[in-house]
């Protein structure tokens, strides 16, 4: 056998009579899709994906293709953190493919990544945007579980994300970490520190004030002694934080605040955390 788990998930959302619906769905294990919330009003769908198989391991090949359709509004999270298990230099990849028609707007947040001492796991998100799309999505990965004091210094991890507008490259984010004693404390890589954690936003062109509030928040919040942290522009008028650091719960405030800020430039509307959070 080449994979242990094949897991597939596919998803449509439409929009009619002021309310986001799913309105095709199909799972195979060990993705699974909770029935949507709608804590903000119809129009916003929260889902819920489930990995039931409690993690992931070398060989698995877990898909996922989501759809917006025309005016849709979408927050899509995990109810806890994907842990990526020891394999024999098995690779496990998650592959996740997202297509936004006009003006639709999906919040994608997934809660973090635990990469274990000796995984070896490819992360792929390719995103295309119609004009009028927006798109937030953050990505949190810690590398060894370091309330054991596991350090990643065995397996590889690599991120690729690409994002598309009108069939137009306009962000690619190529990420690698080698588990290697030395590469990790290098100060061109982790410099120690076992978290790192990445949030974009493309929609509205952001303004200099805006880009200037993610900064503050990071300064007010962040423990800056022992966290690194960066807020820039990105070439098509969106913006990107970066992380790293030692404290998970220390990164989500940040983006939670972030996405807050975000959420109400966009749509002038406040968040509501989905529940599973809590």
């Amino acid at each position: 056998m080449t994979s242990r788990w094949q897991g597939k998930l596919n998803l449509v959302y439409s929009y009619n009579n002021n309310i986001t619906n799913i309105k095709e769905s199909f799972c195979q294990a060990p993705l699974k899709l909770q029935r949507p919330f709608y804590p903000e009003g119809t129009d916003i769908c929260h889902s819920v994906i489930i990995h039931t198989a409690g993690g992931i391991v070398g060989g698995d090949i877990l898909t996922q293709n989501i759809h917006l359709q025309a005016n849709s509004q979408v927050l899509i999270t995990t109810p806890t953190a994907t842990k990526v298990y020891k394999s024999d230099q098995k690779l496990a990849e998650y592959k996740t493919k997202i297509t936004l028609e006009e003006d639709t707007f999906l919040e994608y947040l997934p809660l973090e990544n635990i990469i274990f001492k000796g995984a070896f796991y490819q992360q792929n998100l390719q995103v295309n945007l119609s004009e009028k799309a927006g798109f937030l999505a953050w990505e949190i990965n810690r590398f060894g579980r370091t309330a054991s004091n596991e350090q990643f210094i065995m397996g590889h991890w690599r991120s690729h994300t690409e994002i598309s507008q009108n069939g137009e490259l306009i962000w690619v984010d190529r990420q690698t970490q080698q588990g290697n004693e030395t590469i990790i404390n290098s100060p061109n890589s982790l410099a120690g520190k076992p978290l790192v954690g990445s949030l974009i936003y493309l929609g509205k062109p952001v303004t200099k004030n805006l880009i200037d509030q993610v900064r503050e928040l990071g300064k007010n919040g962040l423990n800056c002694d022992l966290a690194d942290f960066g807020v820039t522009q990105t070439l098509t008028d969106g913006l990107v934080c970066r992380y790293r650091g030692f404290s998970t719960m220390e990164v989500k405030n940040w983006f939670i605040k972030t996405w807050e800020l975000l959420r109400y430039f966009h749509c002038q509307r406040n968040i509501i955390k989905p529940r599973i959070w809590h």
